[in-house]
Order: C-alpha cells, then structure tokens, then sequence
C-alpha cells in the first residue's frame, strides 16, 4: 500500500516555480557544462542514494517519536 506524501509547503513551491520551461533548460546546461557529461550519471546516483538516505533517517526519526509518544 502506497501512502500519499504530503503537499510542498508554499514556500518551497514558490521557490522551485521559477524553473519552467527556458530557464530548467539553462539550469541543465550549466550543470553540463559545470560537470561534463562523464560525471552527470555519478552526480545523479550520488544525489539518489543521499535522497534514499534522508527518507531512511525521515522514517526512523518519525518511528522513534511515534514510540516514545506511547511511552
């Protein structure tokens, strides 16, 4: 069972809501040209298991306030 995730707060989607269109493809080129093709697949693969990481720790912590709340 897959469960929902919560909304963006405002702030953060105003914040990404600039990059549509023109501007994520000049965002990308940047980050081509700053890092070269050779190292985008590291890049995107260090910046996964670093996401998976955050949620692993997201998870515990919410556990292990759900646990000592029933203390």
């Amino acid at each position: 069972m897959l469960t929902k995730e919560p909304p963006l707060p405002a702030t953060v989607r105003n914040m990404i809501s600039f990059l549509e269109g023109p501007e994520l493809i000049i965002v990308l080129v940047v980050v081509l040209v700053l890092f070269g093709g050779a190292q985008l697949p590291k890049l995107a693969k260090n910046l996964g298991s670093a996401q998976k990481e955050f949620k692993k720790a997201m998870d515990e912590g919410k556990s292990d306030d759900s646990s000592s709340d029933s203390k």
